[in-house]
């Protein structure tokens, strides 16, 4: 799960003004893979995605976001259908604080609710002529059902090098508390990186991006993912 899910609900967060908050819109994406940090939720085959969203001039939102997934053979689950709610605060001129919590849950398998589970999350941003930087946290009491708390932590930057034309560098970590009840690759955590292009044409908005982790199977080796999205306003 690309708990970049929340991330990219509230793309640009960190530098929209109060009238673009009060809106509500929908989402469509079309990517060469669904990645959750690094990991591939779709056995490396492309995703078709969308989402609804609603954000009030008060900073606060709600939405709902769903996409194609695939865990390997032998499990049918192949629909995960997330919602979301937060607050976004302005603290300054530079600073911005996104919290909320959001609830995933996945359908196709008869076992597959069992994974459902809720995550809480507080995005802090920085804006400065150096561009915006982030610092990211996201929580889970209760990991893919698993009655284990998880942890990703990330930090990111975003400069824009020509007008229109944007390179964000991530780097976050995710932690089990628990690698007996959850583990990445045998171990309880793993780091990832990400650097990515993104520009619009003509109304949609284009992402390229190189993504790496420390971990050695082939859903999480080194990729390029490639995304077009377009977002209406209704």
């Amino acid at each position: 799960m690309n708990k970049t899910l929340i991330a990219a609900a509230t793309t640009g967060l960190l530098t929209l003004s109060t009238s673009a908050l009060a809106d509500v819109s929908a989402t469509v994406n079309l990517a060469s893979d669904y990645t959750f940090n690094g990991v591939s939720q779709t056995d490396n085959d492309p995703a078709l995605q969308g989402s609804l969203d609603y954000a009030a001039d008060s900073g606060f939102y709600a939405g709902t976001w769903a996409s194609n997934v695939d865990f390997g053979s032998g499990e049918d689950t192949n629909i995960e259908w997330d919602a979301y709610v937060g607050q976004y605060f302005q603290l300054n001129e530079k600073f911005g604080l996104d919290t909320g919590i959001a609830y995933y849950t996945y359908h196709g398998d008869s076992a597959s609710d069992t994974y459902n589970y809720p995550e809480a999350y507080a995005k802090l941003g920085y804006s400065s002529s150096m561009g915006d930087s982030e610092l990211n946290f996201w929580y889970s009491w209760d990991y893919f059902g698993l009655d284990v708390s998880h942890y990703i932590a990330m930090i990111a930057h975003t400069v824009e090098v020509a007008p229109g034309h944007n390179i964000k560098v991530t780097f976050d970590r995710s932690t089990s508390a628990d690698e007996a009840k959850w583990a990445w690759d045998g171990t309880d955590a793993y780091n990832h990186y990400r650097v990515e292009y993104m520009t619009s044409w003509k109304g949609f908005d284009f992402d390229l991006a190189f993504e790496n982790t420390n971990m050695d199977y082939d859903a999480a080796d080194a990729r390029v993912v490639l995304s077009v999205s377009r977002t209406f306003s209704l």
